[in-house]
């Protein structure tokens, strides 16, 4: 009914986009000789598929560890909307990349993404996206029963994302006890333990990491910083900071993975953190049970969310069947589901999607690897949104060039 495959984004995506192009059949609802998608007017779109479709769903941003489960359950209930689903997994960076040539030659072998705000937003830049939320927002009332932070999160979609999952994230701090004992509760004290242990603090390239990113956009809030959504002329601070930062970080992998392989095999002692990759690598054995996780003095929430984005120029009927599951993937029951194994915790974005609703295993797991000190850190802290998406881009550029240049690891 489905396969699950990694697609391999390697240097040159573009190319790897034409090639994807070039020998995968188009089903898009255009002609064979189609240079361009044709707009899907809603009113053209059926309340349900005339035929059950395929899906290809590329995931870039790990939502699949949260959303496979309940999107395979809603092919499985309803074989009339939808025949069978692949899942691809990718990377964020190489969206675009992978994507445009698509689009633009109206020839999609990917019907939906699912991502975090970085890959929505440089869509957003290149105009990949259907504006799914004016378009259909009514084929996906659920929306309307989102909480509070999730519906901010949900602005910064402008329209081209619905947002499936929400987490505050962090900033937080994990570290090894074993290797730090006074353990610190500023960013300066960071700085000093960095300084005193060359190569024992990293993170990961923000624009390839939920933690790195979350990181990165919360220091302006801990610093003072003048303007904290504007990373181009606020951020004195930070950028100050990092890059002195900098000096004594050794690399910067390019994917989350690779920092939770640096603590569990003690290459670092610490690393800035979320509270989602702080639960579920040690609920699968990549990280020891033995880390530990601390807050800072004085800091501020960052939502991360995560969406699914459709590119331009699908068929009619695929738009009814992704608009049905979307729909569905918001109810209480499904949405519950996104507590997982506590990866993007809390998870669930929408009202009354509740931990006693999730399944069996996810509450288990909370019991036994959540912090008990976490939900009431997230009552007692304001909750910030990520950057727009024009501001996001601008910000891992300038830590790309002025802090990360030269360190990049491969992961």
């Amino acid at each position: 009914m489905r396969t699950t495959r990694p697609l391999h984004l390697v240097a040159g995506v573009a190319a790897l986009g034409l090639f994807l192009t070039a020998c995968s059949p188009p089903d898009t609802g255009a002609g064979d000789d189609a240079a361009a998608p044709a707009a899907t007017e809603a009113a053209e779109v059926p309340d349900t598929p005339s035929e059950p479709v395929d899906l290809n769903i590329l995931d870039v941003g790990g939502v699949l560890r949260l959303a496979q489960p309940a999107i395979e359950a809603f092919a499985e209930e309803n074989p009339d909307v939808i025949s069978g689903v692949t899942f691809e997994t990718g990377g964020a960076p190489d969206v675009v990349g992978t994507l445009k040539p698509q689009v633009e030659s109206g020839r999609l072998d990917i019907d939906m993404v699912l991502t975090g705000n970085d890959a929505l937003s440089a869509g957003i830049a290149e105009d990949l996206w259907i504006p799914v939320v004016d378009d259909f927002g009514d084929r996906i009332s659920n929306m309307d029963n989102y909480i509070d932070p999730a519906a901010d999160m949900q602005e910064l979609a402008e329209g081209y994302g619905v947002l499936l999952s929400w987490t505050p994230g962090g900033p937080l701090l994990s570290y090894n006890p074993d290797a730090v004992t006074d353990v610190p509760a500023t960013p300066e004290e960071v700085l000093e333990f960095a300084k005193a242990n060359p190569g024992k603090f990293g993170y990961a390239r923000p624009a390839n990491s939920g933690p790195g990113r979350t990181w990165l956009q919360g220091l302006p809030y801990i610093l003072g910083d003048s303007d904290p959504k504007d990373p181009e002329n606020g951020w004195d601070n930070t950028w100050a900071f990092l890059k002195e930062l900098g000096k004594y970080v050794d690399t910067y992998p390019t994917g989350t993975g690779q920092v939770i392989t640096n603590m569990a095999d003690g290459t670092w002692a610490m690393t800035p953190i979320t509270m989602g990759w702080d639960i579920n690598p040690r609920t699968d054995g990549r990280a020891p049970n033995t880390l530990e996780v601390a807050e800072f003095d004085d800091y501020t929430w960052i939502s991360d969310s995560h969406f699914a984005a459709i590119p331009q120029g699908l068929s009619a009927d695929k738009m009814s069947a992704i608009t049905l599951l979307l729909q569905d993937l918001l109810t209480e029951e499904q949405n519950a589901s996104f507590y997982d194994n506590g990866y993007h915790y809390p998870g669930p974005s929408i009202d009354g999607a509740t931990l006693d609703k999730a399944p069996q295993e996810s509450q288990d797991v909370i019991a036994e690897f959540g912090r008990d000190w976490y939900d009431d850190a997230i009552e007692a802290h304001d909750v910030q949104t990520q950057l727009d998406a024009e501001s996001i881009v601008k910000a891992f550029d300038i830590w790309d060039r002025e802090v990360g240049a030269g360190k990049f690891e491969e992961s």
